[in-house]
């Protein structure tokens, strides 16, 4: 007889543990749960068993795939719910599989095309009889495969942002055959008549090829219908590709309400933040349990999936400080010869990777990796690419001689143990798609980029140390790169493991030469005796550090509610709603140190949405509103020049002029004026000003500094005021309310003949931030670290080191401004300056070009982070 019979009701579990306890008796895997695990799963079955959307943090190695599993498992036993677990690749889906079987939790995998899915494992994950382990891509999808789960669990969340984005982002290359110029065209009301040149011309100007423009909202709005039109007729034409195809199907009746990003090579339209609230496929879940190695802060995550809250189980005890693994951190553009050769490196890093045999080379994107390829390659190397492992790395694995060579792909890739130990980070993983690349690029919001930033680092870093005893050196690439991750602030924001790894790293990096370098490679890779008893100073360092969350990231985490909500109002064309919305989005980044460009963008587009709802018949009051929201969005935005860039005609009546005066300059003599009721006393002013020029022609760094803050009193920042002895703080700090700040670095005692080190680069390039992280709130945009010093040579590492805002002045320039100063001064107290108002003393004060507006760019000339 073939009938099958029911082998009697089975037990539900009463929680996670006791499943696990029931399937360790005759599964593969471990005989019991690690200390970790247990705690994680305890804390989201008493505390979030019916959270619609729950974070985890579980470092990799710590058996994540384990408690994802059973938290499915778990439910699909004890409530009947279709699970589906979703991985980033295929390849990671079958590794994940591999594990879930081990366990004994019973899965199908569906990957693939679907047609080719087996129907008997389809029909086990319908009827609940195993959970489904596929990629996102059959869930965030025009034509979703897996459209009924009750639980998702999203692996590798950190890592999501391209595949969940994927279905609303339609992209065009340009090309002879693509539709790129028929939208131009389209949107050409919709840009500046110049940008609008340069992204026709053939071949633009070098400074213009990378740039990336936003289009007016308000253009897109009024050419939606013809834009949709356009985009119609290209994909019946086959002017676009299969995948932009898929996406004008889900932005279809939603183009008006999507951001357009242009550049001279493609054009993006997207929305800002993905409305997954209308993506049946991922909202009508009851839970959706996101998991990853590392969540951060600043509500990255929310913006990610479009979610306007998602709870979080924070990392364990015991692996707050602890990662997996060891990293060696090696930085070659700072050692004391290849620095002074840029030319050498590649072929220095040529020679690494001969000497290991296989290399793993994360790139940020094309340009890059070419770039890697043709100078860092050995010669006869076989060069491999994603989609030739996606489905075996073996083809790397088996290799002794080859270099995997992956773009803008940070995780997803595992290779532990032999099977890899050297990684190449070549270039700051920045730029993604152009929304990325706007965000980071031209519009400056470094703040809400940064935990994507930090994460595809961290996790880029560990591509090969997969286990607790796993190992691998990881070489750092790029003077931007380099720069960003020697900041103390970015390195306290990481794991305290990867802090003490990087700091490490660097300490040995500096100031060494390549050939030490090779050396501490090879003790380090060879792992005995003598690189155990360095290590213990990596563990030592690890141990006092504390992660500390990046400015501006509780600010961002307060205000992802309402952008999430204003997007999906904004989805639906409920402006009012939205611009109610984006107004307590404001409301949450003003103060603290919010990031202010990334406020300039809400403005922007709050004034965009007033100003349509004035030109619908809404209150006369809206159209006020609209330029008080863009003159924010210009306050915000200073240093930058996305929003000129939006000189469109469409725009032409609703921008507001320019203001005739500059706030900047009308802020400093608001200053002098506050200073004057001191200063400008006859038996102060003439002492002081001898004294502070005396100092300023002279070394001492004492009464030079003292002078610098003078300085900033003459110029009218309020306060200007100097370190109060403390070492790390700037030699001066002038404020310009929140217009604009300036801090000084002052090198007085050092010889013309000397050299200006990386150290002394770092220490400024920290200022600011000390300035912020004193006043409590966030420095104004295109704030300036002013670094003073007569020293005629610069060590190329200072180079590598150097932030963008981060300036060398000489001191002869300093005395110039200083006389400029003193003559406008002496003018307004002849004409009694506690009479003159802030207009009479900007006309005393331009005269002498003593305005902020005139002198800041000489200052500025010489940005020490210059990347060659």
């Amino acid at each position: 007889m073939a009938f099958k019979r029911s082998s009697g009701t089975t037990a539900t579990p009463a929680d996670p543990e006791q499943l696990y306890r029931q399937l360790a008796l005759v599964n593969n895997g471990p005989a019991n749960l690690w200390l970790h695990q247990g705690d994680v799963l305890r804390s989201w079955h008493a505390n979030h068993l019916n959270a619609a959307d729950v974070a985890i943090e579980l470092p990799t190695g710590a058996g994540k795939t384990l408690v994802g599993g059973l938290i499915g498992d778990y439910l699909r036993r004890s409530n009947g719910e279709r699970v589906t677990y979703l991985c980033a690749t295929r390849q990671l889906a079958k590794q994940t599989a591999e594990k879930l079987t081990q366990y004994g939790i019973s899965n199908v995998l569906l990957i693939g095309r679907v047609r080719t899915w087996n129907a008997a494992d389809r029909s086990r994950y319908t009827s609940a009889n195993a959970i489904a382990v596929s990629v996102y891509s059959h869930v965030f999808n025009a034509n979703p495969a897996l459209d009924d789960a009750q639980l998702l669990l999203l692996d590798d969340a950190h890592a999501a942002e391209g595949y969940v984005a994927g279905p609303w982002s339609l992209e065009i290359s340009r090309d002879e055959q693509s539709a790129y110029h028929d939208v131009l065209s389209a949107l050409a009301d919709a840009l500046d008549p110049l940008v609008v040149a340069r992204l026709r011309a053939d071949a633009p100007d070098a400074q213009y090829r990378n740039s990336v423009y936003l289009a007016s909202p308000l253009g897109v709005s009024s050419q939606a219908g013809p834009l949709e039109e356009v985009l119609s007729a290209a994909a019946a034409a086959s002017k676009i590709s299969e995948e932009a195809g898929y996406a004008l199907r889900f932005l279809q009746g939603h183009l008006g309400q999507c951001m357009v990003y242009l550049s001279h090579r493609r054009l993006l339209i997207r929305p800002l933040i993905p409305p997954t609230l209308f993506h049946a496929p991922f909202n009508d879940p009851a839970r959706r349990v996101y998991m990853s190695a590392t969540l951060g802060a600043g509500g990255e995550l929310e913006r990610v999936f479009g979610r306007r809250a998602i709870k979080r189980i924070p990392i364990p005890k015991g692996w707050e400080k602890q990662g997996t693994g060891r990293r060696l951190f090696c930085f070659p553009q700072l050692t004391s010869d290849l620095s002074a050769a840029p030319a050498q490196v590649g072929p220095w890093v040529a020679d690494v990777i001969a000497q290991q045999g296989r290399a793993v080379i994360l790139t940020p994107d094309t340009r890059t990796a070419k770039a890697f390829t043709s100078t860092c390659i050995p010669d006869g190397y076989e060069v491999l690419k994603a989609d030739q492992v996606e489905d075996d790395l073996k083809v790397f694995t088996q290799k002794s001689a080859g270099a995997l060579v992956l773009n803008n792909r940070y995780d997803g890739i595992d290779l532990p143990d032999q099977d890899c130990r050297l990684v190449v980070l070549a270039g700051l993983p920045a730029r993604g798609d152009l929304q990325e690349r706007f965000l980071h690029g031209s519009l400056g919001a470094v703040e809400v980029l940064q935990e994507r930033i930090r994460a595809r680092i961290m996790q880029g870093a560990g591509r090969a140390t997969r286990n607790s005893r796993d190992f691998a050196a990881v070489l750092l690439l790029d003077e931007d790169l380099v720069s960003y991750v020697t900041r103390r602030d970015v390195q306290q924001a990481m794991h305290p493991e990867i802090h003490a790894e990087l700091d490490f790293g660097y300490n040995n990096s500096i100031g060494a030469t390549s050939r030490e370098m090779l050396d501490n490679l090879q003790v380090f890779l060879e792992h005995d005796q003598p690189w155990r008893d360095v290590d213990q100073d990596i563990v030592d360092a690890r141990e006092q550090y504390e992660r500390i969350d990046a400015p501006g990231a509780a600010e961002l985490q307060r205000s992802v509610r309402n952008e999430v909500a204003a997007w999906d109002a904004i989805w639906q064309a409920e402006w009012q709603r939205a611009l109610d919305l984006i107004r307590e989005v404001l409301d949450a980044l003003r103060g603290g140190r919010a990031p202010q460009r990334y406020a300039a963008l809400w403005n922007y587009l709050a004034s965009c949405i007033a100003q349509r709802l004035a030109d619908q018949g809404g209150a006369p009051a809206l159209r006020a509103a609209a330029e008080r929201f863009y003159d924010d969005a210009r306050h915000c935005g200073r240093g930058t020049t996305w929003l000129s860039h939006l000189a469109a005609p469409i725009e032409s009546v609703s921008a507001p002029a320019p203001p005739v005066i500059d706030p900047l300059d009308e802020q400093a003599m608001i200053g002098v004026i506050a200073n004057a009721a001191h200063l400008a006393k006859p038996a102060v002013f003439d002492t002081a000003i001898h004294s502070a020029r005396a100092a300023l022609t002279d070394a001492p760094r004492k009464p030079y500094e003292n002078a610098l803050v003078l300085l900033g009193q003459l110029a009218g920042a309020v306060p200007s005021e100097g370190d109060g002895n403390n070492d790390s703080a700037p030699d001066a700090t002038w404020i310009f309310g929140d217009a604009l700040w300036a801090v000084w670095e002052a090198k007085s005692e050092a010889r013309p003949e000397g050299e200006l080190g990386a150290g002394d680069v770092r220490q400024a390039g920290s200022h600011l931030r000390f300035a912020a992280d004193k006043r409590g709130e966030a420095a104004p945009g295109d704030s300036p670290c002013l670094l003073v010093t007569p020293q005629e040579r610069i060590h190329p590492s200072a180079h590598a080191v150097a932030e963008s805002h981060l300036c060398l002045v000489r001191p002869h320039e300093v005395v110039d401004l200083f006389d400029r100063l003193v003559r406008a001064w002496r003018t307004a107290r002849t004409r009694d300056l506690s009479s003159l108002s802030a207009t009479d003393l900007l006309a005393v004060f331009r005269t002498e070009n003593a305005l902020p507006s005139q002198w800041l760019h000489l200052l500025r000339a010489y940005p020490l982070a210059r990347r060659q």
